[in-house]
């Protein structure tokens, strides 16, 4: 049985409405005014992406990022993306948003409608944290022992294939700038090894099991 289940995902953002509406294109969804900085919505609740307004600029490589897919680079490019890492032998390249939040875009010969792919988490223990989230979801779990990556995948809601985790060396240090919403019971996660962050009013912030935030709501 899940812990939690899938709400919505969040990104920060400090330069008003341009990176939400930079996301909406990048993604095929559309973009609201919200007296902040938007929110993007498409054809259901659960493809719902929150822009939320931060007083603190970027300043290390995102722990968590989108992985989409895209009919061209250069079509990301006229949106404002830059290159960072360009394809070679991989299936992806590595790109900028135009605050600087890194992506990754896989380009498809006939790409959907719909272009989240993949949330995609660096890990210090890849396995370890892909069974956790795996167990909050109760979704299923697959790896690749011999290149450290591991996926959830069968998320009930999520509007994007997998949660993806790839080994870094490097430990968390900063505040994710994307993050999930789930509905859940805050005791139920801190009992699987989740942590408390913080209490707001009508949500919980919380971290899992490598440090990366996300927010709990009570269930409808």
């Amino acid at each position: 049985m899940a812990i939690a289940s899938y709400k919505d995902l969040c990104i920060d953002t400090t330069g008003g409405e341009a990176l939400g509406r930079f996301y909406a294109r990048v993604l095929g969804l559309t973009f609201e005014p919200d007296g902040d900085s938007g929110v993007l919505n498409g054809p259901t609740g659960w493809h719902r992406i929150w822009m939320n307004t931060v007083p603190e600029p970027r300043t290390v490589k995102n722990r968590v990022h989108l992985d989409v897919h895209a009919g061209s680079i250069a079509e990301l490019e006229q949106l404002g993306a830059v290159v960072l890492e360009p394809q070679g032998d991989r299936r992806w390249t590595v790109m900028a948003d135009p605050e600087g939040g890194e992506f990754c875009a896989f380009v498809r010969d006939v790409p959907p409608d719909l272009r989240l792919y993949e949330l995609a988490v660096d890990a210090v223990d890849p396995r370890a944290i892909a069974s956790w989230w795996s167990d909050v979801f109760a979704a299923r779990l697959g790896g690749d022992e011999q290149r450290g990556y591991w996926w959830v995948d069968e998320i009930d809601g999520a509007p994007f294939d997998a949660m993806t985790f790839a080994a870094v060396p490097e430990p968390k240090s900063a505040k994710n700038r994307v993050h999930l919403d789930l509905f859940g019971d805050v005791a139920e996660i801190v009992a699987s090894g989740g942590t408390v962050v913080d209490g707001q009013p009508r949500w919980t912030v919380m971290a899992d099991v490598e440090g990366n935030e996300f927010c709990v709501f009570p269930r409808p």
